[in-house]
């Protein structure tokens, strides 16, 4: 990856963009995109569309959401300590001894998850998962109108965790879930910059995928899209807790992953796959045997229904402070989502008749 690349993708990660308060990344992203898109537009839910070759009447659709799971602030108590709920599936049992920072209309607010000591901690305690409701921020405040001129409730906050380099060409970050895949959607569509099309290419970094594929559903309704294709984070089995005998096996470095089942198009899969075949970029293969959690469900059903299919980034540790990916994967997905658009022709015929 370039350089160039690389530090915009650091931008993107360390940007906060909870689910409803995606504006900062999507601002990034519509600057990102105007030198290579023939349109780029945002509507009402905050989706940015980034369109090449807008009047070709084959339109596909690449989407990769950049929402990133968070926390909202619920009550502050007489003491001034905070109370928060998840905003998206997060484990409570990773906040404990946290940082937070809270996004508020005045600016950032440091809070730390605080905790009773293991001194004074009950043997049946220790090994009680934490609930939302018994976890508290504290901002330093004297008391509940000190913290009130400081955050309001609704506020929202993220752990305060920046993305680093680490060895063998891996990063490890707050949000690859799912800011990779909408950097790999920007960065597709800028490889595509004057190349001779003949489709349409609309790339769509979509919202509030973490509490319920909000954003897709509404932009795959806009795009009417006759294939689409969801980007996002896939379950890197290469470490240990993980059982591919549950998810499939997946590896980070080993490229991204192609799925089969019933919410992947079996001609549009098989021709992502034998794109990747003669690029010879390296793939994996998972099964899904339902609807997947991603933007590739709600796609799938729009309107008189689309062609779908996933391409998924393997990613260690998903919804925790340090998700971890490795870059060559990104690259080889960048290059195939590439082919691809170039490869089709607008004439394919994507509907299923035999095995």
């Amino acid at each position: 990856m370039k350089r160039e690349s690389l530090d915009f993708l650091k931008t993107l990660l360390n940007t906060p963009s909870p689910s409803g308060y995606e504006m900062g990344v999507q601002e990034l992203i519509r600057r990102r995109l105007a030198d290579c898109c023939d349109e780029v537009r945002t509507d009402i839910h905050g989706n940015v569309f980034g369109i090449v070759n807008p009047d070709a009447p084959f339109r596909l659709m690449l989407a990769g959401h950049c929402d990133e799971v968070g926390y909202m602030i619920m009550h502050i108590d007489e003491k001034g300590f905070l109370y928060f709920n998840p905003v998206g599936g997060t484990d409570p049992a990773i906040l404990i001894g946290q940082r937070l920072r809270i996004h508020t209309r005045n600016g950032p607010v440091l809070g730390v998850v605080g905790r009773k000591p293991i001194h004074l901690t009950e043997p049946d305690e220790k090994s009680k998962m934490p609930k939302f409701h018994e976890l508290w921020l504290d901002i330093g405040a004297k008391g509940k109108k000190d913290a009130e001129k400081r955050v309001a409730i609704g506020d929202y906050a993220t752990i305060d965790m920046q993305v680093e380099e680490m060895p063998h060409g891996r990063l490890v970050a707050r949000a690859f879930d799912d800011r990779i895949g909408a950097f790999i959607v920007v960065e597709t569509l800028r490889r595509l910059k004057g190349k001779k099309l003949r489709i349409g290419v609309h790339g769509v970094t979509t919202v509030q995928e973490e509490i319920g594929l909000r954003g897709a559903a509404t932009s795959a309704y806009q795009v009417h899209p006759q294939a689409g294709i969801a980007v996002d984070v896939g379950f890197a089995t290469d470490c240990p807790g993980m059982d591919a005998r549950r998810t499939g096996e997946c590896a980070l470095g080993k490229g991204p992953q192609l799925h089969r089942g019933p919410n992947i198009n079996p001609i549009l899969g098989d021709f992502i796959e034998t794109t990747s075949k003669k690029e010879k970029i390296p793939i994996q293969i998972g099964a899904e045997p339902r609807g997947t959690p991603t933007d590739a469900n709600v796609i799938q059903l729009s309107r008189e229904g689309v062609a779908t299919a996933l391409v998924s980034i393997p990613c260690r540790y998903i919804h925790s402070p340090v998700e971890m990916i490795a870059v060559d994967d990104v690259d080889h997905s960048i290059d195939l989502l590439t082919a691809v658009a170039e490869r089709m022709t607008g004439t394919e015929n994507f509907t299923p008749r035999s095995l």
